[in-house]
């Protein structure tokens, strides 16, 4: 077995743990800062809104030897506008002017025919009204509007609210962080951001509900033991799936870097940004919010009910009394398993390490056989 394996492997037994839990204060923190910079690039910056929201025209031009530079001052100067201007495959270029009426493209398709030295009929012309944009940007925030409220509708049903409310909170921290970072890059958004954006949502609730699907199965009939608190459990929910969330945020990674660095960077495929930023960013965001913000949420939710607080009370105090005679705390027998390895399984640490040392005795072999 790999490392990355056994590392897996020792993590679901919860014979070693990291207390993400415990250090949430950290992780929330961070959280913070990053929205506020996000935040505050939107307020400053603003969003590089594309011309499908601006409305304009998009000049596509046969083989020329203009260079992108100088077909942007020759646009600029035609429309009196920004252009931006991407050099096709072909060898053509691709001239985008946002905000200019739509009875100035001729006058402005004649002058860039003179400049550029080419054809005015081997011009293409797209036009592009601002109304469709408006449609455009009104139909993406219903989307995402209903796209919310039918996951906190789901997750409440399913699990319960205070999981709905952890995950709504991380969506919006991962929407909050993508859009800001657009917004300080300065990559245009386009149609192929919003489905970007609405691609990460889907991924970033995968991945939160995966850890959760686990934290309902560990905490059934959590108040008839007295080993664990809910948010110790809580820990070993987000260590059991750690290595499975990283395989596949990893495997996500890859292709769409490759479609940001490669395509959109080495190629020049600038089409490719629009996608691919929204998409790296967002897998990225999706992972470290369902590992460090949603699950640490949920436990600081429950560890506010009455039946939590006593159950917090109880384990500590038996913890306190084994420490206190010096005796090793045993393991109750319950109606309640609160893993799926057998009970004689090899040690479980979880949550805060302050539980007596000789629980750890026997590391690594389950007591009473031999292999």
């Amino acid at each position: 077995m790999s490392k990355l394996g056994t590392l897996g492997a020792r993590l679901h037994r919860g014979e070693i743990g990291y207390d993400f839990v415990g250090k949430r204060k950290i992780w929330y923190g961070i959280s913070i800062l990053i929205t506020i910079t996000a935040i505050l690039g939107l307020t400053v910056r603003g969003l590089n809104m594309g011309i499908e929201f601006q409305g304009g025209a998009v000049f596509t031009t046969e083989k020329t030897s203009v260079s992108v530079s100088q077909a942007e001052t020759f646009a600029e100067t035609a429309s009196g506008h920004d252009a931006v201007v991407q050099k096709l495959g072909s060898g053509g270029l691709r001239i985008q002017i946002a905000g200019i009426d739509t009875d100035k493209s001729d006058k402005i398709k004649k002058e860039l025919a003179k400049d550029l030295k080419v054809d005015s009929e081997k011009i293409n012309a797209d036009l592009v009204g601002p109304s469709w944009g408006e449609q455009i940007a009104n139909k993406a925030w219903e989307g995402l509007a209903i796209f919310m409220v039918l996951v906190v509708i789901y997750l409440a049903m399913a699990f319960e609210w205070r999981m709905a409310v952890a995950a709504l909170v991380a969506l919006i921290h991962d929407i909050t962080i993508t859009v800001g970072i657009y917004a300080l890059v300065g990559f245009e958004v386009t149609p192929g951001t919003v489905i970007g954006l609405l691609t990460i949502l889907g991924y970033s609730l995968y991945d939160t509900v995966v850890v959760f699907d686990s934290l309902k199965e560990q905490t059934k009939d959590i108040t008839k033991q007295t080993r664990y608190t809910y948010s110790e459990i809580a820990d070993r929910s987000i260590n059991g799936t750690l290595v499975r969330s990283i395989n596949t945020t990893v495997v996500a990674l890859l292709p769409v870097a490759g479609l940001l660095f490669i395509g959109g960077g080495v190629l020049g495929a600038g089409m490719l940004n629009d996608i691919s930023l929204s998409l790296f960013v967002g897998l990225a965001a999706g992972a470290y919010s369902s590992i460090f913000i949603a699950t640490p949420l949920v436990a600081d939710l429950k560890e506010r009910e009455p039946q939590m607080k006593a159950l917090r009370k109880r384990v500590l105090a038996k913890r306190a009394q084994a420490a206190a005679k010096g005796e090793p705390l045993e393991s109750e027998v319950t109606e309640v398993m609160l893993d799926d390895e057998p009970e004689d399984d090899g040690p479980m640490v979880v949550g805060p390490r302050n539980q007596p040392a000789s629980r750890n005795r026997g590391r690594g072999r389950p007591s009473g056989k031999r292999r």
